[in-house]
């Protein structure tokens, strides 16, 4: 695809004709199976959506005006082609604010802002938030930094525990899933976190409140698989 010599406005619109090219009404309506709004969107699948963005590459200014047109998979796009060292805070709330669905909250905070500088302090920020879809940014991207930031020392992840329990009673379903990821997550990064993890949802599998116990035994589950303790076994961590 042909992009235009970018002045202050990028070229939005050429972006726009691609996508809408590469949509069907098929994958429009099947968003719905999997609890994705679609009054927005165009019905581009995620693999298109990734083809493009590899065509496009890094562009931040262009990431910004793809998320103000609103339209799904554009904003899904700005995940891909945004530049995590030129995301500011102020960018990563506002556009926190105007997570939708899961599916746009999951690939922000998987793909582009568990890069930037700021992530961190967003966890700690966005987990004590009353809005859903900011409360779960939280802990997807706490999820995302176990998986991506390997610099990072077992303690925040330890101290970032206290956040997952406060955050347990939390009975929404999107919230909840969100919290019991991260501390899937936490717990097969290595040994020492394993185990602090598993003692965690212990105490959450047993407690009285339903959405406490539902966080606890979701978390054991998935922490107890032997594929779990193959994966930390070969890393050399038990």
């Amino acid at each position: 695809m042909k992009r235009t010599v970018r002045g202050p406005k990028v070229d939005v619109d050429s972006v726009l004709t691609w996508l809408r090219r590469h949509s069907s009404a098929r994958n429009r309506e099947g968003l719905a199976r999997y609890g994705l709004p679609s009054e927005n969107a165009l019905g581009v699948s995620v693999a298109n959506i990734r083809l493009l963005a590899k065509r496009l590459g890094h562009d931040h200014d262009l990431a910004i005006a793809l998320w103000e047109t609103g339209v799904y998979e554009a904003r899904m796009l700005t995940s891909f082609v945004d530049e995590p060292s030129r995301v500011t805070p102020t960018q990563m709330d506002r556009w926190c604010r105007d997570f939708d669905s899961w599916g746009i909250c999951d690939t922000v905070c998987f793909h582009l802002f568990d890069r930037t500088p700021h992530a961190w302090q967003k966890v700690a920020k966005w987990s004590g938030r009353r809005q859903e879809f900011v409360k779960r940014a939280a802990f997807a991207l706490l999820a995302s930094l176990s998986c991506h930031d390997k610099a990072a020392p077992d303690k925040l992840f330890r101290d970032s525990l206290e956040l997952i329990e406060r955050a347990a009673t939390d009975e929404r379903n999107f919230v909840k899933k969100a919290v019991s990821w991260a501390l899937r997550c936490i717990g097969k990064r290595n040994a020492v976190l394993h185990s602090a993890a598993v003692k965690l949802a212990r105490r959450l599998a047993n407690s009285p409140h339903p959405a406490v116990r539902w966080t606890g035994k979701d978390a054991l589950r998935d922490l107890a698989t032997p594929a779990t303790l193959r994966r930390l076994k070969r890393r050399g961590d038990k």
